[in-house]
């Protein structure tokens, strides 16, 4: 009731009743008309009864109501069903200046934020150095399967790719109806062979935390633990964040790739 309450039949595209309206925000009857369900059910719907629901039906109510991304949510747990996906929503673009220090404080170890798709949205000057990502290499899917910088340094590429290909699936998943998603695979099964085949076969995982071997031209092996983090306030980002593995020299490797003397391009290429 408090919710039918916050909706006035003028933003429902209804009359407002006049002085005949006593209470205001919507009628019972009107959220079930808009809705397209009966009023009974409306009303044991409110009155937390033992009905049979729909995930259809409850966001037809969400959108009379106008429930918010949580509150539709919450709709669903308190009739019985699991929730959806939180929605990314496109006012939440740009990133927020928080999340880029945060990818800046992790320096001078590898930090990025990637979309729903995999398209970098930021990431640091180590990202950079490490991994050859630039703003010409936008999407990493793309980058992994097409950046022959990329492909010559990551230790196991070939058997990695299987890995990334099933993660891939496991996030398109989540939104079945997305085009996007369904461009990028074709766009990139146009381009490599092996990812078409890849792609083709099926395999899901879901994406975590797993170790990445990179071969740096200048300080030689780099072993790193790669997590992924996600933020419920952001469901269409993920924090994308590089420890060194532990029992490795990786961490002293990667603070002298963040010297002045190595930025500027001035340390010797290591042999091999």
């Amino acid at each position: 009731m408090i919710r039918r309450a916050r909706v006035s039949p003028a933003d429902a595209g209804l009359p407002d009743g006049g002085a005949r309206r006593r209470t205001p925000g919507l009628r019972r009857e009107e959220v079930a008309v808009l809705a397209g369900v009966g009023v009974s059910w409306y009303q044991w719907l409110e009155q937390g009864r033992d009905i049979t629901v729909s995930g259809q039906v409850l966001d037809s109510v969400s959108r009379v109501l106008r429930l918010g991304d949580a509150e539709r949510r919450h709709l669903y747990v308190l009739a019985g069903l699991n929730p959806p996906l939180a929605r990314a929503s496109a006012e939440q673009i740009p990133v927020s200046a928080g999340l880029t220090r945060i990818i800046d404080s992790w320096m001078p170890f590898p930090a990025n934020i990637i979309d729903r798709y995999w398209n970098n949205i930021v990431f640091n000057d180590a990202s950079a150095a490490i991994f050859d990502f630039n703003d010409q290499c936008r999407n990493c899917l793309f980058s992994y399967f097409t950046n022959p910088v990329y492909r010559g340094r990551h230790r196991g590429w070939e058997e990695d790719a299987a890995i990334v290909v099933a993660e891939y699936r496991a996030c398109a998943a989540e939104y079945p109806q997305d085009e996007g998603f369904r461009a990028i695979v074709a766009d990139l099964a146009e381009v490599s062979p092996l990812f078409a085949e890849l792609w083709a076969r099926g395999d899901v995982r879901s994406p975590g935390q797993r170790t990445k071997t990179v071969i740096h031209p200048v300080v030689g092996e780099l072993h790193f633990e790669s997590t992924q983090l996600k933020m419920p306030e952001r469901p269409d980002l993920t924090i994308v964040l590089h420890n060194p593995a532990p029992g490795t020299d990786t961490a002293a490797k990667v603070e002298c790739l963040a010297t002045p003397e190595a930025r500027r391009g001035s340390l010797r290429q290591v042999a091999g």
